[in-house]
């Protein structure tokens, strides 16, 4: 169903009563962070992923390290900016 190199090709598949077939949220293991980003206004997950990993394909990546960001859009709320969040070594 996935890619060998894709982060979900472990996950396990799955159908719902409903017909939906899906796949199961992955397990996400403990980043090594490496540094720690002070957010700013402005601030995105693909353009500090393109910052810090020269990817912005990675962004996934500083998502999982900060498991109390939701989604990328929490970075552009406004009580945000001022916290340290975590960027972890890429993993190639």
């Amino acid at each position: 169903m996935f890619v060998n190199r894709s982060r979900y090709k472990d996950a396990v598949a799955f159908t719902e009563p409903s017909g939906f077939a899906g796949v199961r949220p992955r397990e996400i293991g403990a980043a090594t962070a490496v540094i720690e980003h002070t957010l700013q206004a402005g601030d995105r997950l693909d353009l500090l992923a393109r910052h810090y990993y020269n990817n912005d394909r990675l962004w996934w990546r500083i998502l999982d390290a900060n498991p109390d960001i939701l989604y990328a859009g929490d970075l552009s709320i406004p009580d945000r900016v001022g916290e340290t969040i975590l960027i972890p070594r890429v993993r190639e």
